[in-house]
């Protein structure tokens, strides 16, 4: 990234507090940061994963005796800082501290707007890193100027670093919350603040992975919330809180629905949840609401019935309609044969029935042969009796 490119933009950020070790502790215990010494005496520097963020200095003593809270100082990029501070003071602005060179790391000056919200600017030697960063978590995303007059002071930086109007949020008995962009995106916004005992102000906000739990680490090494964690316009949900010096600082956690590089707490570019894709289900394949499981079974349901009817016609399993007429036409045949043999066939001769002696084999039989296989009783014995006496009878004759 070039001199040109870094102006108007967010390029550092410092904390003057007065104890430098207590802040090193907490926001590394609170935040994704580490630290290490730079080489300008007294000063931190505050890293997330390999980039360096953020600074640490001891507060100066007249600060401290005119009981001066710790506070954040943002730096913008400037390819002319003495230029630059030139122009801000004909604006209205005004210069805090003369320009002033830091050997091998650049030139800096510190300004105030005309409503009195100070502000750094700096020009590196070195050209800064560009491109987005591969774990955002630890970088600061946004920044929000809390001013007595959002008009006067956008009109301020408009002509200062190129910033333009975006669009504007109503917050109800809050006001109106007027976003900033640089380049087409949106890096902040600006509101009427509220308590006029406060000087205006930037408040710089750090991307964190979960809200809640950095919000418990705050509170669990000496911090406190100033204001309890809420959703913004755009899905994103921020909170801001006081380290234990007294420095504020604000949080933001981006909307999981919309995740990525750009996204801003007050960004109002559509954000469209992704629609949830329906999980492949197994049970009801022939349905058109299924997932891709679904939809690839319902295409091969007819090659399935292919396969039965290839299987069927491999078998050769006659149907019952195709068997029913072979078989009756064969019985038709069988007994036009049996009738054709029955007519052929003499008819045989009827001999009369010998009569058969009491205790005799055939007798036996022919009782036997009678219904329940038992002797006839009552009148069935009497007919016998009778027929027994006629057969006596004829042979006493011969």
């Amino acid at each position: 990234m070039n001199q040109t490119d870094i102006r108007g933009k967010f390029i550092w950020h410092e904390l003057m507090t007065p104890n430098t070790q207590g802040a090193v502790n907490f926001y590394a215990r609170v935040l994704p940061w580490s630290s290490e010494d730079s080489t300008v005496p007294g000063y931190t520097l505050c890293l997330s994963g390999r980039w360096s963020v953020a600074g640490l200095m001891r507060q100066p003593d007249a600060a401290r005796e005119q009981r001066t809270p710790p506070n954040w100082l943002v730096y913008l990029g400037a390819s002319d800082v003495d230029a630059t501070a030139e122009a801000a003071q004909r604006l209205g602005g005004k210069l805090l501290k003369a320009p002033t060179d830091i050997p091998g790391i650049g030139r800096f000056a510190v300004l105030s707007d005309p409503q009195g919200a100070a502000f750094a600017v700096f020009a590196p030697a070195m050209p800064t890193p560009g491109g987005a960063q591969t774990e955002p978590a630890g970088h600061f995303s946004w920044h929000e100027l809390a001013t007595l007059d959002p008009q006067g002071a956008l009109a301020f930086y408009a002509q200062l670093f190129g910033w333009t109007r975006g669009p504007v949020h109503e917050m109800g008995a809050g006001g109106r919350y007027q976003v900033i962009e640089h380049a087409g995106m949106p890096i902040g916004g600006m509101y009427v603040m509220q308590d006029p005992s406060k000087p205006p102000h930037w408040l710089s906000y750090v991307q964190v992975r979960s809200l809640d739990e950095t919000i418990t680490a705050v509170r669990a090494y000496g911090g406190r919330v100033a204001l309890e964690p809420h959703v913004v316009p755009g899905g994103d949900r921020v909170a801001h809180i006081l380290d234990p010096q007294g420095g504020a600082i604000a949080l933001h956690e981006r909307s999981s629905a919309a995740p990525g590089a750009g996204t801003t707490p007050l960004a109002t570019r559509s954000r469209r949840p992704a629609r949830p894709r329906k999980a492949p289900t197994t049970t009801a394949p022939a349905k058109k609401s299924a997932g891709t499981a679904g939809k690839s079974s319902v295409r091969k349901a007819p090659a399935k019935k292919a396969a039965r009817r290839t299987t069927a016609a491999r078998t050769k399993t006659p149907s019952k309609r195709s068997t029913a007429r072979p078989i009756a036409r064969a019985a038709e045949r069988r007994s036009a044969t049996r009738k054709s043999a029955a007519k052929r066939r003499p008819a045989r001769k009827q001999h009369a029935a010998k009569p058969t002696s009491r205790g005799s084999t055939a007798h036996k039989t022919a009782v036997n042969k009678r219904p329940g296989g038992k002797r006839p009783a009552g009148k069935a014995k009497a007919t016998i009796r009778r027929a027994r006496a006629r057969a006596r009878r004829g042979l006493l004759r011969l």
